[in-house]
Parts: C-alpha cells; structure tokens; sequence
C-alpha cells in the first residue's frame, strides 16, 4: 500500500531521470522551473510527485530523490505512441498551437490517451490522504481532474494548462472536446498562462457543457468553477547567480573572443514548428543581402534543443533549418567569420547563460507560445542591464514584458526592423528597458507563482 501524502502533482514526466552506475541504476533530479517551484511545497506539506520516467517497460515502486518522492506510473509501447507520441503531440499540440501545423485525429491515439489518464488518476488517488490537494499539469492529462474526483470527492483538485489553450473555433476540431471539457471541470481551480486562454477556456465551458457564470468562475453540475490567468515563471534568483558567477563570466569571455567583435544575435528554441526559426533565419538572410547587415558587424548564434524528433513533422523542421543555415553561411561567410553558429544540442545551465551574456539581441520570435521562459531567463541573466530583448507578439511573455521589442513574426520586414533597431539602440534605452524588466521578473518568480496558485486553490 503506497504511502498516503497531503500533496499530490501529476504531471506527464518525473522530475527526476534514470542512470545508470556501473550495474546498478539511480535515480538523479532533472533540471527545471517546475521542479524547482513545486520542491519546496513538496517539502513543507510532504509530497508525491506523480508522472512517467520517459521509459516503455514494468512498474517501478515509489521512493525518495533528494526531497522528492516520486511514483513512478509504467507505459507499454502502445501507450506511448497512443497517448504521448500520437494523441498529445501531433493531435493537441499542434490544435492548441494555432494549428500551424494541421492535428491529426485518430480514435486509437484518444482510446490510449484516456486509458492513460485513467493510470496517472489511479495513482493520484492510491496517495492522496482524505482531503489532501492535487495539482494536475498540461495538456497530456487533462481528463485526470474529473477522473480523480469522481473517485474522490474529498481531495482539493487544481489544474495548469502550460500551453495556449485555443480559441472556440479551433477547439471545436477536436472530436473529443465535450470529454476534454468534462475532464478539465472536473477541478476546482482551472489555470492558465494568460487572460485570453482562460476566456477561451471559458468560452468552450459555457457553449459545450452549458455551464454557467463568467470567464473567471463557472458553475457546472452544482459545482463550482474557478478559471484564472497565473502566467508561470522562472527562479530569476538563480539565473541572477548564474550571470554573475565568475566561472560563467569567464565562459562567456571566452565565447565572446572567438565570436570576435561583432554583434551577437541569439536564438535558444526546441526544434519545433511553433518556434518560428525558419522566419528568424530569413529575416537576418535577407538583411546581409541588403546590406543592412554585414558578417563583420553582426552574427547569429542559434541553439536548437532537440524535440520529438520522430515525431511527423519534426524532420521537415530540422531539415528547413539546417539547409537555411547552410546557404546563409555558403553565400556570406567569410574566412574566420561565420554568419550563423547553428548548433543542434541542449546546452548545461552556465554554459546557457554564459551565451546569454554574450547576446547583445536575444531573439524570442516563437509563431505561439504558452509562455516562453528563455525570454524570462535571458532577462534575469542580464545583471549588467545590457542587451535587448525581442519577442514575439504570440508568446504569452509578451504580456508581461512589455519593455521588450515586441514583433509579429510572420511579419518578416517588421522582424528585420526590429533586429536593427535592438543592435542600434542607445546604451541608456537599453539599460531602462532591461531594469524594467528585471523588475517585473524578479517581483513575480516560479515560488510567487506556486504561492498564488495553491493559495487560491486553498481559499
């Protein structure tokens, strides 16, 4: 019998991985905002950490890492492409991403998705106290808050969507959205990145499950609804280490010698078609063509995490990228100056942040994003109050950081204006805009948003 906590999170993935040492196996934690906001909580109330190790094969017991204690829930192949690799990838995000690219809809993958959410609230429920709070995260799960309370009606249940939730039209595609309804208002507090998601969400409530009220409190089968905006965020008091760390100063030194005295354009994305790094590349393509910019004055460091590479879709990108980056540097390079560092891989937190320092324009031009944390990241890194910040219209951030050069990226004209514009900004913009922002991070970290969260689910 599994120990029973007063603190539940459910969310798709662990916070810790898998390695192996020697014959044995350990678990280590993984790195993140998330782990790092829910630790604490976890700690304070004693806690379990529901989610898949990212491995296919048997059930593995709960135990501790660290402060965490994790339980484990076990995925057979089938389940994997069904619910992880068909269903949540190429059927929801792509639909709650605007359908850049266009979801497939299959009744298999939506058979293993709800077979799936169906294990992850069997587990919640076999360690939850009576009463205890439940904390349900993303799109992966989202028919876990109705099932959990349908099992148990005493626990407290809470739900964050960390991407866009989409519009009624869009949402309305989906063959199964009266049951992704269902599952979603089966919580007592819905949470989402921004006003406009929350609305939507609102919206779909009201039009397809008739529930009644406001965007921001639904009542439904004689119960009550919260919906909020609670945009998530970052542990800006390590970032601000990290970019004071002499170590990833002198990282970053090191960086900036070998790039030479040029200003550096940065991108840091998963290699995905929401994005939008195809738009970046031309836009900084055809401002060497113009003249506008020059390999001697300007470069782009691009880092693109790998993502779902198997996924459908996903080759297309990766190729698009590589064969842009290729002609970019084939017709503008020179000998010891290279127009476009591409590199696909994820790099260590310092080195992250040793490049952040070097970035003079750190470029966020995602075509949809829930959030988007590197822009928060880049903005805390940058304790010297140099650099500027570009940003997508279409990231949730956008909402926040408005001292940022915000831009549509589709617009690729609009896209090269602001480029120059953030090269040739005056020191003293510069500076106010980046202490404006800083400010606005600092004052709402990844804890604040924990906090505000669990005490409104609380109330």
């Amino acid at each position: 019998m599994a120990s029973r906590q007063s603190f539940i999170v459910a969310a798709n993935r662990l916070p810790a991985h898998r390695v192996s040492e020697g014959r044995s196996v350990a678990w280590r934690r993984s790195p993140g905002g998330l782990v790092s906001a829910m630790e604490p909580v976890l700690t304070e109330h004693g806690g379990v950490w529901v989610g898949w190790d990212g491995s296919v094969g048997r059930s593995r017991r709960s135990q501790n890492v660290g402060d965490l204690t994790i339980a484990p829930v076990a995925l057979s192949r089938s389940e994997v492409d069904g619910y992880y690799e068909g269903m949540a990838n190429a059927t929801l995000w792509p639909l709650y991403h605007d359908a850049i690219r266009s979801p497939e809809f299959h009744r298999a993958w939506w058979a293993k998705y709800r077979e799936v959410n169906q294990k992850f609230a069997s587990a919640v429920v076999r360690h939850a106290r009576r009463r205890a709070v439940v904390w349900v995260h993303d799109y992966h799960l989202q028919l876990v808050p109705a099932l959990v309370r349908q099992a148990r009606p005493d626990l407290r249940v809470g739900f964050f969507l960390h991407i866009p939730f989409p519009p009624e039209e869009l949402f309305a595609w989906l063959p199964w959205r009266s049951a992704i309804l269902r599952g979603l208002l089966g919580a007592d507090l819905v949470s989402f990145q921004t006003e406009g998601s929350a609305k939507n969400f609102a919206r779909a409530a009201r039009q397809d499950q008739q529930a009644e009220g406001t965007d921001h409190e639904l009542t439904t089968r004689g119960r009550r609804v919260r919906v909020r905006a609670n945009p998530i965020s970052i542990d800006a008091g390590e970032f601000e280490r990290l970019g004071q760390d002499p170590a990833v100063q002198r990282r970053a030194r090191e960086i900036r010698e070998r790039l030479g005295r040029r200003r550096v354009l940065l991108g840091v994305d998963r290699l995905d078609y929401t994005k939008g790094i195809p738009n970046r590349l031309r836009a900084f393509e055809e401002l060497l063509r113009e003249g506008r910019l020059s390999v001697n004055d300007a470069v782009l460091v691009q880092v693109a995490v790998p993502s779902r590479e198997d996924a459908a879709g996903y080759a297309d990108i990766r190729r698009e990228v590589e064969e842009t980056v290729g002609r970019i540097n084939g017709q503008f390079s020179e000998a010891g100056k290279v127009a476009v560092h591409y590199f696909r891989r994820t790099l260590g937190r310092e080195e992250l942040v040793a490049h952040y320092l070097v970035a003079d324009a750190m470029l966020v031009t995602p075509l949809r994003d829930g959030m988007n944390l590197v822009a928060k990241e880049y903005v805390c890194s940058r304790a010297d109050l140099g650099g500027v910040l570009v940003l997508s219209e279409f990231a949730g951030a956008a909402r926040e950081l408005r001292r940022a050069l915000l831009v549509n990226p589709r617009d690729v004209d609009a896209l090269k204006n602001v480029i120059v514009q953030a090269i040739k900004m005056p020191a003293a913009d510069r500076r106010m805009r980046m202490a404006i922002l800083r400010t606005q991070v600092k004052r709402h970290d990844v804890f604040e948003w924990a906090e505000a969260f669990l005490g409104e689910l609380k109330a």
